[in-house]
This record gives C-alpha cells, structure tokens and sequence, in this order.
C-alpha cells in the first residue's frame, strides 16, 4: 500500500510538468480546490495526504519554470535559451510555427495565466515563507518588464 501511494505520487509529479493537457489542469485545479478550499477544516489523515501530494506537484511545477520568479536576468537568460530551442526546432521542421511571431504575447498570457496564479497558489499554501512572497513578486516584476521590452527583447532574438 505504500509502494503504491509514492508510485502514485511520482506519477503525479511527473504528469504535473505538463502543463499543455487541459484536462490534467483541470484535475490539478479541482484536487487544489478541495484540499485548500472544501476540505480546509477537516484534518484527516486522507486530507492531508490530498494536501502535501498537490503540494509536491505544485513545487515541481514551479521548480519546472523557476526561472521566471528570479531576477528578470535570470529569466531573460532561460527564456531566450528556450526561444533557440524552439526557433531550431520551426528551422528543422520540428515544429509548425514560428516561434518569433507569437513570443511576445505567449510570454504575457503566459505569466497572467500560469506564472503569477502558481506563485500566489505557493503562497497560500504556506510552505516557502516568506519567500512565496519573493516568488511571487519576482513574477509580477518580470511580467512588467517583459510587457515594457519584451517586444524589443524578442527582435534581439531574432537579431
């Protein structure tokens, strides 16, 4: 029974990386739900393993897309390495877009979508401290940021 608990528990972990699968989002969302929300006062031991397994998942999430709650050099940095990767990938006929034409606005509705409703999630659930709070500012900080230069930032790119 235990076996199974951690396989369960790697499973969701990995599956909690890909955040494309509208779906597993949506399950992701109703599990956080019920265990921050519905199920808030009741401390049973099943409640609390709902906790900390959507907690874990929520960590490899974040630790998935660390880079853009970091200083906004650091985010530049990750973000442009994975730019090339996808710029290569359209080059090689690996993927169907151009990655250049619709960066700037991913990155924006990435953020207000996915980054900033992550980093407030870690904030609520309590388990970084204070530093859910520095997360969570880094993100808004560099959504800002990439709203003022991202434009600018992605012709670099292609430069």
């Amino acid at each position: 029974e235990e076996l199974d608990r951690l396989r369960h528990l790697v499973v969701n972990c990995v599956m909690a990386t890909d955040i494309v699968d509208k779906e597993l989002g949506a399950l992701r969302k109703n599990r956080w739900k019920k265990a921050f929300e519905l199920d808030a006062e009741n401390p049973d031991s099943e409640h609390v393993n709902r906790k900390a397994t959507i907690v874990i998942e929520h960590i490899i999430q974040a630790s998935d897309v660390s880079h853009t709650m970091q200083h906004w050099h650091v985010y530049l940095k990750w973000n442009e390495k994975f730019f090339h990767e996808c710029y290569r990938a359209f080059l090689d006929g690996r993927a169907e877009k151009d990655p250049s034409e619709g960066w700037y606005q991913g990155e924006l509705g990435f953020f207000d979508f996915y980054i900033i409703p992550l980093a407030k999630k870690l904030e609520q659930c309590k388990v970084f401290g204070v530093t859910s709070d520095e997360l969570l500012n880094y993100a808004t900080a560099n959504r800002q940021e990439w709203e003022k230069k991202g434009k600018d930032v992605v012709a670099g790119y292609m430069a």
